[in-house]
């Protein structure tokens, strides 16, 4: 049984599902992934219970009727994940802009680092952005410092990321049902909580590589949930109350 378990999103990704799937499984370290897939009508799912043959307590999935959004698929995957003895669980993407080759240094950060959440990150060294036309790595990076500038976060360079790895205690403190924004937003939305919980947050650099297989979909309606989903975070933040972070002895404690 691994400790660590990987939350992949997918809709329409048979170009690159199998391929993702076998290189997370030929890591040295151990980890289960679970494909969360918004019905994808090009066949994604089928290519996944293929594999589940030959990964049976490995590879697991959830199938979701519709499109229903990049937020409320990892909800619906971290709370598989809480359900099951996983310690650390990871968001990655399926078109390989996320290199596996990554996830155990994202481990190696919470387990050496003590960290809860580690973020992998283009910004925190430089520019590490492959493919991108220049409009896009321009407004990628400003809104990551818009971002900054309009929640505090300012111990952040990548505040937009969705590559990340989240220890179990912070999927348990936050309020998963609270969690308002389906896109782009959802990520900077996990982070503010997480930060506001009092949880620590680590960034490990990464070389974000553009798809180059598949679709994209990032589109400007999900910039736009972005550019005013921030100023709703930060006016919502002045009336709550976030729960904050345990003491890790006493939490694993609670857990015995």
């Amino acid at each position: 049984m691994s400790d660590s378990i990987v939350i992949i999103p997918t809709y329409n990704e048979k170009e690159n599902i199998e391929d993702i799937i076998r290189a997370v499984f030929n890591l040295e370290k151990q980890f289960h992934i679970l494909i969360v897939d918004d019905g994808s009508p090009d066949g994604t799912a089928a290519i996944v219970k293929t594999l589940q043959r030959e990964f049976p307590e490995q590879l697991f999935m959830v199938e979701r009727q519709g499109k229903l959004g990049l937020g409320t698929a990892y909800i619906c995957g971290f709370k598989w994940a809480l359900e099951r003895p996983y310690e650390f669980v990871f968001e990655m993407d399926a078109d390989f802009s996320h290199s596996p080759n990554d996830l155990p240094r994202l481990y190696a950060a919470c387990v050496e680092q003590e960290a809860d959440v580690v973020i992998g990150s283009r910004y925190c060294n430089g520019v590490n952005v492959v493919n991108w036309p220049l409009s896009r790595v321009l407004m990628s990076y400003f809104a990551s410092v818009y971002v900054r500038v309009v929640t505090g976060m300012y111990v952040l360079q990548d505040t937009t990321a969705g590559f990340k790895c989240y220890r179990r205690q912070v999927l348990e403190t936050i309020d998963l049902d609270k969690i308002h924004f389906k896109g782009y937003a959802f990520q900077i939305e996990m982070k503010f909580t997480a930060y506001n919980c009092g949880f620590k947050i680590v960034e490990v650099p990464i070389i974000f590589i553009n798809r180059v297989l598949g679709t994209s979909k990032m589109n400007t309606s999900i910039f736009g949930e972005a550019l005013f989903g921030v100023l709703k975070l930060k006016w919502w933040s002045f009336f709550r109350k976030y729960p904050q972070k345990k003491e890790m002895k006493k939490y694993r404690n609670n857990l015995t």
